[in-house]
Formats: structure tokens, sequence, C-alpha cells
């Protein structure tokens, strides 16, 4: 039987899951495949810790160079995260002819454009399904399945520790803090978990799943982004009184000419299945013109279910590698006209909470300068008494521009009659 052999850099939470499925299940995989997969060598900074897998020590090294230079290595899957030394060690490997599997996703939202064009002129394929959903196949979705698509929007939630913290806050009352410190003692957060409750994760997301879809480059840098730490209960209990959820989402669309791509929090319909998609778990719909709408929903995290989609994609690459090559190349300049909509353009639904004095005239007052700003109100709710810090106003508005509401968000916000921070979440009506 062939044998291809791997090079895996980085022996982290999903390295050594790799390690452990392509353990367990290397009979099943080289009856699919026809091929023995052997891990030849296994570099990381550490490798006297002992993750719970056997490992030869003899494949060990804590220099990445031995994988990257060796002729006999056919697959490099790089697993180490961030953009140095990763990119470095990716870039070599393509210029030795080495295929490429990741799990990347920062990389890939900042450095794709030059990955993919050094795949393309070494002939080489690159897989990345781990980099978004864990085990979700939202990649070669994409790319396989719904490629004979054009794509009309992609949006969803792609981070479980996001949505663990804002189901906990929902289906339990409790406040931000309280659960972001459980999901860190339950391991679900980092102990730095800045990249996942302020929607960084998020964009670099569904930054990589809008290049695919609608073929141009996005620059993660100007993907609007927002977090989730301004959520509280009341504004998740308003939500519910009005028929919604809170979620994190992603979301990207296809105008005439533009992208809109956006990650903040967002009310969702509690009709929509993704309004109910809970804890750690991540679900995407894709939205095509032939195909409709199709939902995918999954564990988007953890050793195992990421190992899954890195192995999917070694197992796509060694077919091609036995059986007749298709270069993995990705051409993001058929749609170079279309430009990246500001956040400002945008049309959407509004939830708006203010604090205020509870005095006569209130309503009318604020209500007068939402109007005066083309904004229609859809409804109102107003609490009664409450203490020094204010009663809360909340106003459902009907389509408004972006710019138009913040404009009134101001001006609103410099009463002398509003009291602490106001509060505004976009509302997505989809599905």
């Amino acid at each position: 039987m062939k044998t291809i052999n791997l090079g895996l850099i980085g022996l982290g939470t999903i390295g050594t899951g790799v390690v452990k499925v392509l353990r367990d299940n290397s009979a099943l995989i080289e009856k699919r495949l026809g091929v023995s997969l052997v891990i030849k060598r296994i570099a990381d900074l550490d490798i006297k810790r002992d993750r719970g897998v056997p490992a030869d020590k003899s494949i060990l090294t804590t220099d990445a160079k031995k994988i990257i230079n060796d002729d006999e290595i056919d697959i490099v899957i790089e697993l180490i995260g961030g953009y140095e030394p990763a990119l470095s060690f990716i870039m070599q490997s393509i210029s030795n002819k080495k295929h490429i599997v990741t799990a990347n996703k920062a990389l890939l939202a900042k450095h794709g454009q030059e990955v993919f064009e050094a795949i393309k002129k070494h002939k080489v394929n690159i897989g990345f399904e781990a980099s978004v959903g864990g085990g979700i196949p939202i990649i070669r979705c994409i790319k396989d399945n719904f490629a004979a698509n054009r794509f009309e929007s992609i949006y969803g939630v792609v981070n479980g520790t996001g949505n663990y913290i804002l189901s906990k806050m929902t289906d339990e009352g409790k406040n931000f803090q309280d659960v972001l410190k459980e999901a860190q003692e339950k391991g679900y957060a980092e102990a730095d978990p800045t990249f996942d409750i302020e929607g960084i994760d998020s964009a670099h997301k569904i930054a990589i799943l809008g290049s695919l879809a609608f073929g141009c480059r996005i620059p993660i840098d100007k993907v609007f982004t927002e977090g989730i730490t301004h959520i509280t209960p009341t504004d998740i209990h308003f939500a519910s009184e009005f028929g919604f959820r809170i979620k994190l989402l992603a979301i990207v669309k296809k105008g005439d000419d533009t992208i809109d791509i956006r990650v903040h929090p967002t009310m969702i319909s509690k009709d929509n299945p993704i309004s109910n998609i809970n804890g750690v778990l991540n679900a995407v719909k894709v939205r095509g013109n032939a195909v409709g709408e199709a939902m995918l929903i999954g564990e988007g995290a953890g050793a195992l279910p990421t190992a899954s989609a890195v192995l999917s994609d070694v197992m796509e690459i060694v077919g091609c590698i036995t059986y007749g090559n298709r270069y993995s190349s990705f051409d993001i300049s058929n749609h170079a006209k279309l430009k990246l909509q500001p956040i400002d353009k945008i049309i959407s639904k509004y939830y708006l909470r203010f604090s205020v004095v509870d005095k006569p005239g209130i309503l009318s007052k604020l209500s007068g300068i939402l109007g005066a700003n083309s904004i229609s109100i859809a409804s109102v709710i107003q609490k009664g008494r409450s203490d020094s810090a204010g009663v809360p106003l909340v106003f459902m508005t009907h389509k408004a521009m972006e710019k138009d509401i913040q404009k009134a968000v101001k001006e609103i916000n410099e009463l002398q009659v509003v009291k602490g921070n106001s509060i505004l979440i976009r509302v997505e009506n989809e599905g």
C-alpha cells in the first residue's frame, strides 16, 4: 500500500486531536483512501510535555525546518496559529512543493492572497476547512458543493465562546462578567478572551467565507467589528418582548456592486433557527440563487471536531496526489470592482435603549429627534419610575440608514434628560 508522509507543526489541542483521530481511525481512513497516512515528524516548542497520546520520541523535534526541508514529507499540517512564524513556515513549505493544511484563520484573513498566489505558482494544494466552524464543512460547501451558485449572503454564529456567553445570559438572566468567568473556568474562553468577545475571531472567519463566496479580497481591517461586552440582561429581556434573541452574528451580503460585511450583536427572530443555536455550537446559513437557503450546524471548536476537519483536508489532498491533481488555487480577482460597503451606508432595523429622567414629554422629545433624522418608529416600550439612574425607554425602528441612526443617537445622548450610555443593536429579519 502506498504511503503518504505528513509533517505536523504544532502539537497543541488541535494537533493532539489530529494524532488521536489518525490513530483511532487509521484502518478506516486507509480503507477509504487506499493509502496509508503516516505522521513522519512532529515539530513543537515543547516536546517533553505529555499530551495524552502516544508519539514516538524519535519523530519529535523543536525545529520546524526538519519538516519543511524533508523531501519525503508530502503534506505539511500547520497548527501553531498566529501570523509568524506560521506564515514563513507555510510559504517555505509551498516553495518546497509541499501541500498545506492549516486551521489558521487569522493568517488566512490577513495574508490569504499571498498564500493562494504561492499555491497557484507552485502548483500545490491547500486545505483550510478547520479555519472556520471547526467540524462544520462550510469551506467545502462554498468551494465545492455550492460552486454552481451565485452567492447572495452568508451569515451565522461562528464563535462558540460568544455564543455560550449570550446563551447563558439569555437562559439564566446572568450578567456578562459572571458568565465570562464561568466560561473561562470551563475552558470555553481563553484567559485573554478579547478575540472572542470583541468579535475579532468572527471577523477573521467571515472575511475568509466572503472572499471565497464573492471572489474578492476582503481586508480584515475593513470588516466592521463590534463585540458583546455592552450587552446586558435588560437588553436580552426587551429583545424577548419584541420576539427576538440576541446573537453575535457574522454577516456578509452582496449588493449590486458592493459587499456588506460585518460582525456585531444582532437581534434575530425567535422563528429563525439560528436564534436557537445555543452553547458552544456554531451555525452558518448560506443563500445561493440556485440552492436557496442551506444551514450547517455543529461544534465550532474543540480538539476532535477540528481534527476531523483537518484530516478531511488531508484526505482530499491525498486523493488529488494519488488519483490526479486538482490544484486548490483561488482566483480572487473575478469581482475586483466590488467595493466594501461602509457601515454607515447599511440599512437595517434597530433596537435603541435610552436611560432617561422620568418626566412628561421625554418620549415626544426623543421621537421628534428620530423623526427629524428620517427614522420611523415601529414600537416603543416605556417603563415606569425607577431610581436616579433613569428609566429605560426602548424604540424598535423600521428600516433606516446607519448614518441617520448614529446621528440621531448622538443628538439624543447630548440631552440633559438622558443618563448613562445608550444601547444600539441592529436587527436582521432573514430566515
